[in-house]
């Protein structure tokens, strides 16, 4: 007895053997189930992850430096700098800290020693609670109006370059021969 396969020859489906699929195409279902056009979704993902990604790089920082915010009636409060980029960064507020509100613009300082900082504003553009972290995360764009803009894009520059080399100090590095 000569029994029919159930297994479907895409090989045979398939109408563009060497051209990718474009996303119109993908978006419009063909009538005929027969003609119907085999998907790589391999490459679909790959095109949408593409299409998601970031237009700015940003850098990951974990108290690298010292920033605080000027909350009306709250004096500064300690912010924790997430990450940054040249067109905006994100911060995280202790939850008992409160949460912005989005469109709100924010005076913020960034600390390069106790004693000296430079100021400048940033709107925010969305938060949300982290409880596992114990944290309000707030993404903010960067008012490119606002004063000490030149120097915060160099600011973001350089924390760019020096991330891409910084190391951590494992204490493997010991000075021998002190004290003979």
């Amino acid at each position: 007895m000569n029994k029919p396969s159930n297994v479907i020859d895409l090989k045979s489906r398939r109408r563009l053997q060497n051209k990718p699929v474009s996303s119109a195409s993908m978006s419009h279902a063909d009538p005929d189930p027969t003609t119907a056009a085999v998907v790589d979704m391999t490459e679909r993902r790959s095109q949408m992850l593409a299409d998601e990604r970031r237009q700015v790089k940003r850098t990951i920082l974990s108290e690298f430096i010292g920033a605080f915010i000027l909350v009306p009636e709250r004096g500064l409060q300690r912010v924790s700098l997430y990450d940054i980029s040249e067109n905006g960064l994100a911060f995280d507020m202790d939850l008992g800290g409160g949460t912005l509100k989005i469109g709100e613009e924010v005076a913020m300082r960034v600390y390069l020693n106790q004693y000296t900082y430079f100021p400048f504003v940033v709107s925010v553009s969305n938060s949300r609670v982290l409880p596992e972290e114990g944290v309000v995360r707030h993404g903010c764009n960067l008012e490119k109006d606002s004063m000490n803009a030149e120097a915060l894009h160099h600011f973001v520059k350089f924390i760019e370059t020096v991330s891409a080399s910084l190391k951590t100090d494992h204490g493997d590095v010991m000075v021998s021969g002190l004290g003979r």
